[in-house]
C-alpha cells in the first residue's frame, strides 16, 4: 500500500505534518517502538509509529530520524498522548532527511493503525501472489519450466509467512519449502496424523479446508491436491491424492486467502499429473513382465525383458538388479467384508485372476446372476453393472464395486505412492517402482541392486537383503491408509523375497499371491504378510474353512474363556504365557508374576476344564492353533 491511502480513512486519525512530496512510498510492514536506536529491528518499508518516548532533548530528534531514514523506513508516525503537540524540532528533522511525518491523535491506539496496515499490505501481497502462482501455473502446463511446487512453497513462505508441505496418503513428504529460515518439517508420526485426518474428511463428505491440532501442538490446515476429474468417485483416488498441509489456521482466512491456496493446489495438481505421465513406461515395461511371467514364457524371454526394464528404473548403477514382487489388493464394499471374514482367503484364486498354471479363477472371477445389494451403501447394481466390471478387469463384486470403482488401478496408485526404494536419490524416489494392474490386484516390481553371485535356481533369499519388509510397509501404511478406507474398504499386501533372475520372478509371484491371502486372512482394514510366514503354520489357517475354525476355538476355548467369566481367574492370559515360554513353568511365572505352585493350580484347571494335558505335544499344538484362530 501507499503512504498516500493512510490519509484517505478518517478512522486512523493521521494528519500529515511534512513530506507531501514522499507520499508514493510504499509502505511493507509496521512497527511501533521507543528505542533510541532501533535499526537492528528495522528492513526497510516500515512505518514506524512511536510515541516519543526516547526524546529528552531537541538533539535526539536529528538522532532518530538520522537513523530511520538509512534504514529506509517508509514514514514516521508520533502519536500526541505523552508530549500533546509533535515537537517543532522533530518536524524540522524529518524535512532535511526527506522523511514523511504524521501525527496520530490521541484517542487512535496504535493498534488501530497496526491492523489497518497489516490487512492491507498482507491483502496486496496475496494479490501479487496470486499472479505469481497464476504465471507459475502457465509455465508449468506448458513444460517443464516452473520448477516444481517447492518454488511456490517458496513463495508461500516468503509473501505470506505460510509454511506448508506436500504429503502423500500416507504421510510421506513429497515437496517442501526450501528457503532458508522455514520452519522444521513435522515428524513422521505427526505427518501421518494429518495424511489420516484427510482421508476421513474425505471420506466423510468433509468440505475442505480441513483443521486438525496435531500430536506436536501445531494446528495445521489441510488442502486435498486431487488428481483425476472432480466428478470421479473419490474412492477411486483418496488413497493416492496428496495433500497440502500448512502450518496455520484456515478458520477465519479471507475467502481472497483461501481461493489463493486452492489455486495453489491446482497448480500442485499439475506437476502431480505430470509424474503420473512419467510413469508410463514403467508401467508398460510391469504390464509386459507380468504378462510373460503369468503366460509361463521361457526365463530367456522374461529375462530379455528385465534387460530393458533396468536401466529405466536403476538409471546409473550400471549392474543386473535383483527383484522383489508386491501384490497388493484394494477391495470396497461385499467383497472386502467377505474376505476379512475368511471366506476369500479359503478359495484358491482369490487374488483377481487365475493364478500361473493352476486353470482356475479367482474366488470373484464368475458371474453371478441377478442383482446384489453393498450392504455398507445400500447401492443397487445389476447385470450392467457388472459387465462394466468385467470390460476393466474388475470382479462383479470386488474392485469393481457398486458404482464402478475399480480395484486394480487404485492398488496400482497406491503402489506407486508407498513403494520407496531405498537405494534411490533424487526428489522423487518410487519413481523407480514399476507397478501393473490385473483384475483386481496390482503387482509391483520393485528392484535392488544385485547382492552378488547366487543360487541358480532364483528363488533364495539372499542374507543382507533388504528390500521391501512387510512388518515395516504395514507400520508405515496402516493408520493413515485404515482411515481413508472408512467402513467399506479393505486394502491386503504380500511381499515376496528377492531373487536375481527371471527363472525366479514366477515364483516370486506364486509367494507374494500366497502372503497377500495370508494377510487377507487377517482382521483390520490394512494387513501385510511376508514371504517368511510362509514357511510356517500360518501358511495352513487363512484356508480352514469358517465353520471348522469356529467349532475347533469353541471346543479348547469356550469353557476357560466361560471360567474366566464368572472368576476372573485369567486362564487364557495364563495359557497363552505358558505356550510362549515353551512350557517352562519358571520362565512362565516370572512372565505372569505368579509363584510357581500358582502357575501350577492354573494349568491344572485347563486341562480339567478342556481334558487336555499340557505336557503332551499334541495337545500343547491344538491349544496354540485354536489361540492363533480365535
Amino acid at each position: 500500500m501507499r503512504l498516500r491511502a493512510l490519509l484517505e480513512n478518517d478512522t486512523l486519525g493521521l494528519r500529515l505534518l511534512g513530506g507531501e512530496d514522499e507520499l508514493d512510498r510504499t509502505v511493507r510492514g509496521v512497527m511501533t517502538t521507543d528505542l533510541r536506536d532501533p535499526s537492528r529491528y528495522l528492513s526497510g518499508g516500515e512505518l514506524v509509529l512511536t510515541g516519543l518516548a526516547w526524546r529528552r532533548e531537541p538533539e535526539d530528534s536529528e538522532r532518530f530520524v538520522r537513523i530511520l531514514a538509512a534504514a529506509g523506513v517508509a514514514g514516521l508516525a508520533a502519536g500526541e498522548a505523552e508530549l500533546g503537540a509533535v515537537p517543532e524540532d522533530l518536524v524540522l528533522a524529518c524535512g532535511r532527511h526527506r522523511l514523511p511525518l504524521f501525527s496520530v491523535v490521541e484517542d487512535v491506539a496504535f493498534a488501530t493503525i497496526t491492523e489497518h496496515v497489516v490487512r492491507q499490505v498482507s491483502g496486496e501481497r496475496a494479490g501479487d501472489l496470486a499472479a505469481v502462482v497464476d504465471r507459475h501455473r502457465r509455465l508449468m502446463t506448458s513444460g517443464p519450466a516452473g520448477g516444481g511446487p517447492e518454488v511456490v512453497l517458496d513463495l508461500l513462505r516468503s509473501d505470506l509467512d505460510l509454511t506448508a508441505w506436500v504429503l502423500s496418503a500416507t504421510g510421506r513428504r513429497i515437496a517442501g519449502p526450501t528457503a532458508t529460515g522455514s520452519a522444521a518439517e513435522p515428524p513422521a508420526a505427526v505427518r501421518a496424523q494429518l495424511a489420516g485426518e484427510q482421508l476421513a474428511a474425505r471420506r466423510g463428505g468433509r468440505r475442505g479446508p480441513h483443521r486438525l491440532t496435531a500430536a506436536d501442538g501445531m494446528t495445521y490446515s489441510l488442502f486435498t491436491v486431487r488428481s483425476g476429474d472432480p466428478g470421479d468417485d473419490v474412492r477411486e483416488t483418496v488413497l493416492s491424492d496428496w495433500v497440502l498441509a500448512v502450518g496455520a489456521d484456515a478458520d477465519e482466512w479471507p475467502e481472497e486467502r483461501l481461493d489463493l491456496l486452492y489455486g495453489v493446489t491446482q497448480l500442485i495438481a499439475v506437476e502431480r499429473d505430470r509424474r503420473n505421465a512419467s510413469r508410463t513406461v514403467r508401467r508398460r515395461l510391469a504390464q509386459e513382465v507380468l504378462e510373460l511371467v503369468q503366460s509361463g514364457a521361457p526365463p530367456a524371454e522374461i529375462a530379455a525383458r528385465l534387460r530393458v526394464a533396468a536401466p529405466v528404473l536403476l538409471p546409473g548403477l550400471g549392474t543386473a538388479p535383483h527383484w522383489q514382487v508386491v501384490v497388493a489388493r484394494v477391495e470396497w464394499g461385499a467383497t472386502a467384508e467377505r474376505e476379512r471374514a475368511g471366506d476369500g482367503g479359503a478359495r484358491g484364486g482369490g487374488d483377481g485372476g487365475a493364478l500361473p498354471g493352476s486353470g482356475r479363477k479367482g474366488a470373484d472371477g464368475g458371474a453371478r446372476e441377478g442383482a446384489a445389494r453393498d450392504g455398507a451403501t445400500g447401492a443397487t447394481w445389476d447385470g450392467s453393472a457388472r459387465d462394466r466390471g468385467a470390460r476393466e478387469g474388475s470382479s462383479p463384486d470386488g474392485g469393481g464395486v457398486p458404482g464402478g470403482v475399480p480395484g486394480g488401478p487404485v492398488a496400482q496408485s497406491l503402489l506407486e505412492e508407498i513403494l520407496v526404494d531405498p537405494y534411490a536419490t533424487g526428489p522423487e524416489p518410487s519413481d523407480r517402482i514399476a507397478v501393473a494392474h490385473t483384475g483386481d490386484e496390482a503387482v509391483a516390481l520393485v528392484p535392488l541392486p544385485a547382492l552378488g553371485d547366487g543360487p541358480s535356481d532364483g528363488a533364495t533369499d539372499h542374507p543382507g537383503t533388504e528390500g521391501v519388509q512387510a512388518d515395516a510397509l504395514l507400520a508405515a501404511v496402516r493408520e493413515p491408509l485404515a482411515r481413508g478406507l472408512a467402513g467399506d474398504g479393505r486394502l491386503t499386501l504380500g511381499v515376496s523375497a528377492a531373487v536375481h533372475s527371471a527363472d525366479g520372478l514366477r515364483g516370486a509371484l506364486e509367494e507374494a499371491r500366497h502372503a497377500r491371502r495370508v494377510a487377507a486372512a487377517r482382521p483390520g482394514r490394512v494387513c501385510a504378510a511376508g514371504h517368511q510366514e510362509l514357511a510356517s503354520h500360518v501358511l495352513l489357517l487363512p484356508f480352514v474353512p469358517d465353520d471348522v475354525r469356529r467349532a475347533f476355538t469353541a471346543r479348547l476355548l469356550d469353557p476357560l474363556r466361560e471360567y474366566d467369566r464368572r472368576h476372573r481367574a485369567e486362564l487364557i492370559p495364563t495359557l497363552e504365557a505358558f505356550l510362549d515360554c515353551d512350557g517352562s513353568w519358571t520362565r512362565c511365572a516370572a512372565r505372569l508374576h505368579l509363584h510357581v505352585n500358582t502357575l501350577r493350580y492354573r494349568v491344572g484347571r485347563i486341562e480339567q476344564l478342556t481334558g487336555r494335558e499340557l505336557s503332551r505335544l499334541e495337545d500343547k499344538l491344538d491349544f496354540f492353533l485354536a489361540l492363533r484362530m480365535s
